[in-house]
Formats: C-alpha cells, sequence, structure tokens
C-alpha cells in the first residue's frame, strides 16, 4: 500500500502585511502560512510517507520576494534532505502568462534538487519517472491561456472557446495516456484545475483570469484510483463517496473572511490496486477568522447591542475580528469606536465595518405634491421619514413652530 501526502495552494506570501514579528522580521501573517507548511512537511517525514504531492500555487504571484523563495525552499529541502519523492505542480498563481517566462518554481528543476521534480506540462509519470515507485500518475498543471493559444492556433477566439478546445484536447489526451498504463499499477490523476460541480469558497476574488473546467466524467473514471486537486481553497471530495475520491484539500491556511467557516486540511491517500483508496482529512490548525454581523434599529442602549455581538475578549484573543454594523444613518453619533477598538484589542486585527443606512423616502399620497404643504407639515413629514422616537418629534415640532414664528414675526416687524 502507498501512502500519499497531498496538499495544494499553500500561497505563503498572500497575506504579506500587518504586523511583523521581531525575531524572524517576517509578517506574523506569513508565519501562519509557513506553520501550516511545516505541519505537513514534518507530517511527511515523521510518516515516512511514500510521496508528497502539491497541486499548485506556492505563492500569491509568480514573482515572490526573495524572502518567501527562502522560507518556501527550506521545507522543500528538509523533504529533499529525508528522501521523499516530491512532485511540485504549477499553478495559476506560479506561473507567467507570458510564453517562455520562468515559473516561480523553476529553480527546482533548474537545480536538479535531489527527489524533487517539478511538473510544468502535461505529462504521464511511470515508475522510473519516480525513482522506482510502483505508481502512475497523469500530471496536468496549469495551462495559460496564452500558451493554448498558441498550441491549438487559437488566435482571436473567445474564452469559452479556447477553454473548450482546451478541455477536448486534454480529454484526448488522458485517452491517450491509458492506453500506456500498467493495469497492474495504482493510478493517479493530479491537477490544478476546477472540476464540474465543486464549491468555490472565498479565494473567488484572488484568482486570476478563466477557469478551465474538467469534465466530472473525467476525473470520475474509474481507472483512477485517487485524483490530487489543487486551485479550489474550499477542501471537498468532489465524488464523495465513491470512487475513486476526487479531493481537493483545499488552501493550507484561511486567506480572508471569506473562508472564515471553513477548516483547513491536508489529505494522506492510502492507495493499493484493486482496493478502494481511504483518504485521512488532517485538519491544519490555522489562525482563526470571527466574521459577526449585527442590525441595530433604534438608538436605545446602541453601544451595548454592538459590543453583545462580539465573542468574549478571550475569545478574540490573537484572532483576526471583522464586525459589521448595519443602523439608521441617524444613529451614526452613537457609535463609540474608540470603545470599540479598546474592547476588541486582544485580537490580532479588527476589522469594523459600518453599514449606515438611508430610510426610503416618506411617499405622498396621490392627491398632495410637496408645494402644497406646510413647513409645519414638512417638518412631521421629516421627523415621521426619520422614525424620531414620538415624543422627541413633538418637542422638535414646538421648537420649530417657536422658532419659525419668531422669524416671521420679526420679518413683519421690519
Amino acid at each position: 500500500m502507498l501512502k500519499i501526502l497531498h496538499f495544494a495552494d499553500a500561497h505563503i506570501d498572500m497575506a504579506a502585511h500587518g504586523r511583523h514579528d521581531p525575531q524572524t522580521g517576517l509578517p506574523l501573517r506569513v508565519m501562519d502560512f509557513l506553520k501550516s507548511l511545516d505541519t505537513i512537511v514534518d507530517t511527511a517525514v515523521q510518516e515516512r510517507v511514500d510521496l508528497v504531492l502539491f497541486a499548485g500555487d506556492a505563492y500569491k504571484d509568480r514573482s515572490p520576494a526573495p524572502t518567501f523563495q527562502r522560507e518556501w525552499g527550506r521545507r522543500i529541502m528538509r523533504l529533499s534532505e529525508a528522501g521523499i519523492r516530491t512532485l511540485l505542480l504549477v499553478g495559476n498563481h506560479d506561473i507567467s502568462p507570458a510564453v517562455g517566462r520562468a515559473t516561480a518554481l523553476q529553480e527546482y528543476d533548474t537545480l536538479q534538487v535531489p527527489h524533487v521534480r517539478l511538473i510544468s506540462q502535461p505529462r504521464l509519470l511511470k515508475p522510473v519517472d519516480l525513482e522506482e515507485l510502483p505508481l502512475q500518475v497523469m500530471a496536468l498543471p496549469w495551462i495559460s491561456r496564452s500558451s493554448l493559444m498558441g498550441m491549438l492556433e487559437l488566435s482571436g477566439k473567445a474564452p469559452a472557446a479556447i477553454f473548450g478546445a482546451l478541455e477536448a484536447r486534454l480529454s484526448e489526451l488522458v485517452d491517450t495516456w491509458m492506453k500506456d498504463v500498467t493495469q497492474s499499477l495504482p493510478l493517479v490523476l493530479a491537477a490544478h484545475a476546477s472540476v464540474q460541480g465543486a464549491v468555490y469558497g472565498g479565494e473567488r476574488s484572488v484568482m486570476l483570469g478563466g477557469d478551465l473546467v474538467l469534465p466530472l466524467g473525467l476525473v470520475t473514471d474509474a481507472r483512477f484510483d485517487y485524483v490530487a486537486l489543487g486551485h479550489i481553497h474550499k477542501a471537498q471530495d468532489v465524488n464523495k463517496d465513491h470512487q475513486p475520491p476526487v479531493v481537493y484539500p483545499g488552501s493550507i491556511e484561511r486567506v480572508d473572511f471569506g473562508e472564515a467557516a471553513d477548516d483547513k486540511y491536508f489529505v494522506i491517500a492510502h492507495i493499493e490496486k484493486g482496493q478502494p483508496t481511504r483518504v485521512e482529512w488532517r485538519k491544519l490548525n490555522g489562525r482563526r477568522f470571527i466574521d459577526r454581523f449585527v442590525r441595530i434599529a433604534t438608538g436605545d442602549h446602541f453601544m451595548q447591542q454592538v459590543l453583545s455581538a462580539l465573542p468574549s475578549q478571550d475569545e478574540m484573543s490573537g484572532a483576526f475580528v471583522r464586525l459589521i454594523i448595519e443602523y439608521p444613518r441617524h444613529l451614526d453619533s452613537h457609535l463609540d469606536e474608540t470603545a470599540l477598538r479598546r474592547y476588541a484589542d486582544a485580537a490580532l486585527e479588527f476589522h469594523l465595518v459600518r453599514r449606515p443606512q438611508m430610510e426610503a423616502r416618506l411617499r405622498l399620497p396621490n392627491d398632495q405634491t410637496i408645494n402644497s404643504l406646510t413647513p409645519f407639515e414638512l417638518l412631521e413629514l421629516y421627523w415621521k421619514t426619520m422614525k424620531i422616537n414620538p415624543k422627541e418629534a413633538e418637542t422638535l415640532q414646538k421648537l420649530a413652530i417657536e422658532i419659525l414664528s419668531e422669524d416671521q414675526q420679526s420679518s413683519e416687524g421690519i
């Protein structure tokens, strides 16, 4: 039985901002991603897995800062030094849109790092390509639109036509590879792509360009023993409760509040030819994201309502916290932001989102127009529109009548 560790979408520099660690000089958020990566590497080394399969997207783009390349490299070198076979697929964030440019992971191919293999072009890997590991891997790294247009001579075609052509070509390629596989050996499909029917998470906002979508029928082919995917940040088995498992392990750390409720994982797949593949979901204990919302209708106990929407200070300690407050615009002065931030001081970061709401205008009856109303009648409508407390509105109305009456008397006396 083979033991394969599968992870994807590391994006270790996705959140290279905010507070820095005084000892390492690294952003605390980058350290969160690196801690998850350390957990993955430690597991691979300690449990002596047969293969580490990284399904793409090491960084946020193809031009990572040297500091982040160093930190990623340290982890990959640990796998190399431990003699663990490692496959690195190129993802859409690792590749340049320009043809011929180096990928963000190119050095592992250029320097021929022992036991580490970079996959930047579609190919079928046999045991001879995997240091005699009794396994076959169909590898489909990300293919950019520009390279595809050149390859298929699709200049000027719409994106839908381009991706449609690519899907057809990849299906043909897989069919061709299938004729060359050894039936007695396990077969894995590894791809950095979207799959028909997969559920997207909050990373939609950070994806670049259009998506190649693999047909569900292609990835659920019973001839595969396991399908290792990357590109979608939400952990899921697209072929749940069936064989083969079609697995997105998801990103290794929460990228933003869109992933606040998502647990993060890497996967250990136990593969044996002729037997159902068993998948272990290993949970990663990343930085907590707490996302809260409160809608306030009146000014009564305004701040008490706001504070009660937040968890305890202990629960917020070290977390990313966002509070969205929706309230009538005229209550804006009731919000004590200083007190609110003081209460949330234990959070690593506190994000306050104000959503003051404009009240809908009060419609006049069909037989009335603005010109037909007196100033006092207009004021009464204004108090109602702003939903002023009736007693307060009555007091304000009396004051307005007094002021306007005095002004009118003064004008008549001149």
